[in-house]
């Protein structure tokens, strides 16, 4: 597996040529949880990959051409396919490429795993917006306290579950879509 890019390409950087034969590119920022969820799946799928990070403050033009909105993650394959979007490119890694399937084969726990990371997805927004009104020196008792229920609802749903992985018995999509976040959480601390 190629490594990652050190540097991040930024405004005015060179488009990287075409993907070579065998191996997927990964578009990416070392710190985007979006962009995390996809590095896991390559990983635990054990796909030949390259990694090219991507400056979010400063993106190059022709990034745009790899994604019209502009957000990482892009998967691009060596015949020019691009995919995007952190759920859809990981569901396609998981269906493209062979090994240990991700998502269950039963059709209600892939609904399942969909439904809780539609459910888990309502929170994040929000921990973004605590961290922006943190930073502007805002009242956030509100906001921490929206996040809080949102995140109890989501424990309640998973505690009638009782299992090992937020996706059931094994590490599951669910489980690499669910950890890049709350990797993050610790430092904001939900305190009453």
């Amino acid at each position: 597996m190629a490594g990652d890019h050190s540097r991040s390409l930024g405004k005015g950087s060179a488009a990287p040529g075409p993907v070579p034969e065998g191996v997927i590119r990964l578009y990416s920022m070392r710190f985007c949880p979006f962009a995390q969820r996809a590095r896991l799946v390559l990983r635990a799928k054990g796909i030949s990959h390259e990694i090219i990070n991507i400056n979010l403050k400063n993106k190059p033009d022709w990034f745009f051409e790899k994604n019209p909105f502009g957000l990482v993650p892009v998967l691009e394959t060596s015949k020019g396919q691009l995919i995007y979007e952190s759920p859809i490119t990981c569901e396609y890694l998981d269906d493209a490429f062979p090994g240990k399937k991700l998502m269950p084969s039963d059709p209600y726990e892939r609904a399942f795993q969909k439904m809780l990371l539609e459910h888990f997805s309502k929170i994040t927004p929000l921990v973004f917006k605590y961290f922006v009104a943190v930073k502007d020196g805002q009242d956030t008792t509100a906001l921490k306290a929206e996040i809080a229920e949102k995140f109890g609802k989501f424990e309640e749903i998973l505690s009638k579950r009782n299992t090992v992985f937020y996706g059931g018995d094994s590490i599951s999509m669910l489980d690499y879509m669910i950890w890049p976040w709350f990797e993050r959480l610790e430092p904001f601390q939900l305190k009453e």
